[in-house]
């Protein structure tokens, strides 16, 4: 059939995958052109099977589905990206449409959904089912009350709620690879706010860093 949409799935879960495939399979607008089981799996195949929509998990091993994201979008812009997940954190929903991605699922999405975010994106539009569309602006209307005021101050120091997850993970011996994987965030992301941190704190290592996040109960340890 002509004008097929060609469809990758990625998803390091064969349940999800195999559950995807039997919904869509039906559906004559849609091929489904490939699988992945991680991240990089994701960015190599999209480069060879040259997909027209990528349904893409958040949560995925070796690269992430937001570092993968990243990566597929620089090589091939024209690509449109739904990501699939659990999460209906604010955060997530914002990082992933900041860095290119076209749609928003959950994996709790019924199939009409799943169809028409696939439909939509192909055409160039965002596309959010409508428990994250609510979820999102419910988010937008509490930061603007909030209007970004940091959450922690401290002797004229200020640490957003982001900071104080990424000092504490810190703390926790994770690496700035850990800790991209578990805030969703790429690697180049927390290198930024590690660099940011040491320069609003006035530290010079990691060792410092904690200690002041102890003193200043930024942390602490049970």
């Amino acid at each position: 059939m002509k004008n097929q949409i060609r469809i990758l799935i990625a998803d390091d879960h064969d349940l999800i995958i195999d559950g995807i495939k039997a919904m869509l399979q039906s559906i004559p607008e849609f091929e489904i052109i490939g699988e992945a089981r991680n991240g990089l799996e994701a960015v190599n195949k999209s480069l060879t099977l040259k997909p027209d929509v990528i349904i893409m998990d958040i949560s995925m091993p070796v690269l992430s589905g937001i570092e993968a994201c990243e990566q597929i979008i620089k090589k091939n812009p024209s690509v449109k990206i739904i990501m699939l997940t659990q999460y209906e954190d604010y955060e997530y929903i914002i990082q992933a449409l900041n860095i290119g991605a076209y749609g928003y699922l959950l994996k709790t999405s019924r199939k009409n959904e799943f169809v028409e975010a696939i439909n939509s994106v192909a055409l160039g539009k965002k596309y959010m089912c409508q428990k994250v569309s609510d979820y999102l602006i419910s988010g937008i209307l509490v930061q603007h009350k909030k209007k970004e005021k940091p959450e922690t101050e401290i002797n004229n120091v200020t640490l957003t709620r982001r900071e104080k997850e990424i000092i504490s993970l810190i703390a926790d011996s994770n690496t700035n690879k850990q800790i991209s994987e578990k805030l969703f965030i790429s690697l180049r992301t927390v290198e930024t706010h590690r660099k940011n941190l040491m320069q609003k704190l006035k530290v010079k290592n990691v060792v410092a860093l904690i200690r002041y996040a102890l003193q200043k109960k930024i942390i602490n340890f049970k």
